[in-house]
């Protein structure tokens, strides 16, 4: 079993930048891959990036290439996602997840087996 427990959010102009982490205990945390997710008020859940377990391939949605980076280090089983350039669209609670052997390709939140409590990202214009 996988516990994760995300921070680093808050309010933020936009333009700005924020580093959310998503710490992992338990055992065998490089057999997961980790993915970010966000939902905004009123919305689905939404696929953000995600980082497979060896941390050798790496997938993001089309609205955050180029300024969302996400990356893991193994010695602090953690898991984080810089954010740059932060819009006001980009609202919403961010949410870390894990699933055993996934694939970075897996957008699907049904498919993420371990998820963490969320942390708020608000973007004032």
């Amino acid at each position: 079993q996988v516990q994760l427990v995300e921070s680093g959010g808050g309010l933020v102009q936009t333009g700005g930048s924020l580093r959310l982490s998503c710490a992992a205990s338990g055992s065998a945390f490089s057999v997961y891959t980790v993915g970010w997710f966000r939902q905004a008020p009123g919305k689905e859940r939404e696929f953000v990036a995600a980082v497979s377990g060896r941390g050798l391939t790496t997938n993001y949605a089309a609205f955050v290439k180029g300024r969302f980076t996400i990356s893991r280090d193994y010695a602090k089983n953690t898991v984080y996602l810089q954010m740059n350039s932060l819009k006001p669209e980009d609202t919403a609670v961010y949410y870390c997840a894990a699933e055993r052997l996934g694939s970075v390709s897996s957008k699907d939140p049904a498919q993420y087996d371990y998820w963490g409590q969320g942390t708020q990202v608000t973007v004032s214009s």
